[in-house]
């Protein structure tokens, strides 16, 4: 197992490619949602993902406040099908507070969950601070962790 972490600019047209391939294989074509996947985010972010055998399996980026946003935050949390229930998202998803705390060195950290995983989110410290809300077409809950 290898950890990754690069900002847009190191990135590889490789590895790129297969971020947003992989972001709409399991966002826009496993959850049947059509939205904009690429959303003029990503070089802002840094990228963490998880490597077996020089496969991505397990990948998230860090989010910067946008104007008016107070938070950093973690996005596009995701592992791919075939090495899911093996405990990567709680992995991944430890790895991004690890570095929004020891290098980023945030005081509170955000995410859009998916409604469905609010109790794994909020296993990590994540507290819903909206109701339940769709967000293309799919019901989500804004959540904050205090560091």
């Amino acid at each position: 197992m290898v950890w990754v972490h690069k900002t847009f600019a190191e990135l590889s047209k490789q590895e790129l490619y297969d971020i947003l391939q992989t972001r709409v294989d399991v966002f826009v074509v496993e959850q049947e949602c059509p939205y904009p996947e690429i959303d003029g985010r990503d070089e802002a972010c840094l990228h963490i993902w998880m490597e077996i055998d020089e496969e991505m399996v397990a990948y998230c980026r860090i989010v910067p406040p946008e104007k008016g946003e107070p938070y950093h935050s973690i996005g596009r949390v995701l592992v791919k099908e075939g090495h899911r229930g093996c405990g990567y998202a709680r992995q991944v998803m430890d790895r991004a507070i690890k570095v929004l705390k020891e290098d980023y060195k945030v005081m509170n950290i955000w995410l859009h969950g998916q409604e469905h995983l609010r109790h794994f989110y909020g296993s990590f410290g994540f507290k819903e601070v909206s109701d339940v809300y769709l967000e293309d077409g799919i019901p989500h809950v804004d959540m904050l962790m205090d560091v």
